[in-house]
């Protein structure tokens, strides 16, 4: 049979030992599978974010070779690359951002992240606004509204201020928008003893952490919900759980 077939010997055996045995692959898109149908957000999960989740289960297997399984069963995402980047700069937006890109923190309550981004509803936009803490990348303060009034951002600091009473010396970095450098605002940091940081004009990375995280909450919910299909209370409490029940832990 074998010459038939122009096999050789050897490797008829080997095939007819290993016939009943899955292979590595096999297996290890079953691991994958698991951690995908652990939580429904992680459906989500993009290559690096299996091959730590791989990692956390004991199972040491190349970036590659997960890459190459998550292809295999569709389980890859297409990359959405934002548009409309402007790049300007002058010397003095330089010396008010004290965090200059710098978004790691030794400890927390050290260096807080904020900015606003749009929710288009059924009914209208959702303006979200949430504050960072650059130690563990946690959310640790969220405010919504249909309005990007400054009340809305000032209103994220007082919530900020009543979960953490001790803010003193606390860096406070956000871009240059109207709500963050109104007086009222900026009077708000210093009761709490915070000292602001602002991006400079059109430099969307100096606060590149922030609109990374906006970027998360968006693929990996807004758009799979169809939230311009929700009414703005329905979006509001399905941002809520995502965020505060899934991301931050």
């Amino acid at each position: 049979m074998c010459r038939v077939l122009c096999l050789s010997e050897s490797g008829y055996y080997r095939w007819l030992r290993n016939r009943e045995k899955r292979n590595r692959r096999q297996l290890l898109a079953v691991k994958i599978d698991a951690i995908l149908a652990e939580h429904p957000d992680n459906r989500n999960y993009g290559v690096d974010r299996v091959c730590l989740a791989l990692e956390q289960d004991g199972v040491n297997v190349s970036r590659r070779t997960v890459y190459r399984v998550m292809k295999e069963n569709g389980w890859l995402h297409k990359k959405r690359v934002p548009h409309g980047i402007t790049k300007t700069t002058t010397e003095a937006q330089e010396q008010e951002n004290l965090l200059k890109r710098d978004f790691n923190a030794r400890r927390p309550l050290e260096k807080f992240l904020t900015d606003i981004t749009e929710v288009q509803c059924a009914d209208g936009k959702l303006y979200v606004s949430p504050i960072m803490d650059c130690f563990n990348g946690e959310i640790v303060a969220l405010e919504m509204r249909d309005n990007m009034k400054k009340e809305l951002c000032i209103d994220t600091v007082r919530q900020l201020g009543r979960i953490y009473p001790n803010l003193k010396g606390a860096v406070f970095h956000s871009d240059r928008g109207s709500q963050y450098t109104s007086a009222a605002f900026r009077a708000e940091l210093s009761r709490h003893g915070m000292v602001q940081s602002l991006s400079g004009t059109g430099h969307c990375f100096d606060n590149a952490r922030m609109e990374s995280f906006f970027a998360t909450l968006k693929k990996e919910k807004i758009y799979q919900i169809a939230a311009y299909k929700l009414p703005r209370e329905q979006v509001k409490t399905i941002i809520f759980r995502y965020i505060f029940i899934y991301y931050n832990r």
